[in-house]
């Protein structure tokens, strides 16, 4: 909040905001669902993925308030110390392991706390350079990455203008964009519930293929004010916003094992690139072209592309050796 250049913003907000945010993403959740759940853990990884969602829902709507009343200066300090509120609990409450409060994992038997890992960003990086010689992998990345294009990149950076361009009010999208979360919330939860049933690449590919085509219909949708069509698309999106989280993560538990919330991590980094890639070209071809539509239905193909991806990772042999041991 006292920033004076640009460069304290890319700083502030993208180097140290990113990291922070980063930390404390869906990796984590992974880590936390294999080390406490042997059963459930697909419902589980719905429930942490939605719990982050949630927040969309509480925050999105007070924060376009207090920028468009108020300015962004009040609006970052509400973040910052709703964030600072939540170190007390977590330094208290939160436990590495469940031998550390005596616990057996869910669905499982008791397992002794192991030893303290040491290494740990050598043995991520000695991970992934096993997992990159692997097919899945890139299927797993490539899929994420446009996961990551057509949500965070896509609609939570460009929806906002986009509807503007159209005569929306900046509070409407906002406000649009909290309903996103709503049935995220659900979507989620849903879908971690699917993918303890379900096979997870089949997941994958329709929850893609859902979402290519609710953006090939989006450009003609948007207008001055919300009519029903346009909620309809903000439900079934938001429903559909990261369902791909809980079969994504249960594929590379599949896959890799042990060492699946490491691959979890890289694979998630693949999504933070795509967000970042499409969210600055999206906003290049808006300059360019002088309206979103092109974004819209590149996006939609690219949504086609990862259902491909999702559909033709096979399952392990039973006798592939685990990565750790490749």
């Amino acid at each position: 909040v006292w920033m004076t250049d640009a460069w304290q913003l890319v700083l502030y907000w993208g180097v140290l905001v990113g990291l922070g945010s980063g930390s404390m993403a869906l990796a984590f959740a992974a880590t936390v669902t294999n080390r406490w759940f042997v059963a459930r853990r697909g419902l589980v990884t719905g429930i942490l993925t939605a719990a982050g969602a949630s927040g969309q829902l509480v925050f999105l709507p007070l924060l376009s308030w207090l920028v468009e009343d108020h300015g962004w200066r009040p609006a970052s300090v509400t973040v910052a110390l709703s964030a600072l509120a939540v170190v007390p609990f977590v330094w208290l409450l939160l436990r590495d392991h469940p031998a550390d409060v005596r616990l057996t994992p869910y669905g499982g038997e008791y397992v002794p706390r192991p030893a303290p890992a040491r290494g740990a960003a050598r043995r991520a990086v000695t991970v992934l350079l096993k997992a990159a010689r692997t097919g899945p992998f890139w299927l797993l990345a490539g899929s994420f990455a446009i996961c990551g294009a057509t949500t965070n990149g896509l609609v939570r950076t460009h929806f906002a203008p986009a509807a503007h361009d159209h005569g929306m009010p900046l509070t409407a999208a906002a406000g649009l964009l909290a309903v996103i979360g709503v049935f995220d919330v659900v979507g989620t939860i849903a879908s971690g519930w699917f993918t303890d049933r379900f096979s997870t690449r089949r997941l994958l590919a329709v929850y893609y293929a859902l979402r290519g085509v609710s953006l090939l219909f989006l450009p003609m949708l948007l207008a001055p004010a919300v009519h029903p069509p346009m909620i309809f698309f903000i439900v079934f999106y938001g429903l559909d916003w990261v369902a791909t989280v809980p079969p994504t993560i249960a594929l590379c538990r599949e896959q890799y094992g042990d060492d699946s919330a490491i691959v979890f991590g890289w694979v998630l980094a693949s999504h933070q690139v795509g967000a970042a890639v499409v969210a600055f070209a999206g906003g290049v071809a808006r300059d360019v072209f002088g309206t979103y539509d092109p974004v819209w239905y590149a996006s939609g193909a690219l949504c086609a592309a990862a259902a491909l991806m999702a559909l033709v990772i096979r399952r392990p042999r039973a006798d592939a050796p685990a990565l750790a041991g490749a």
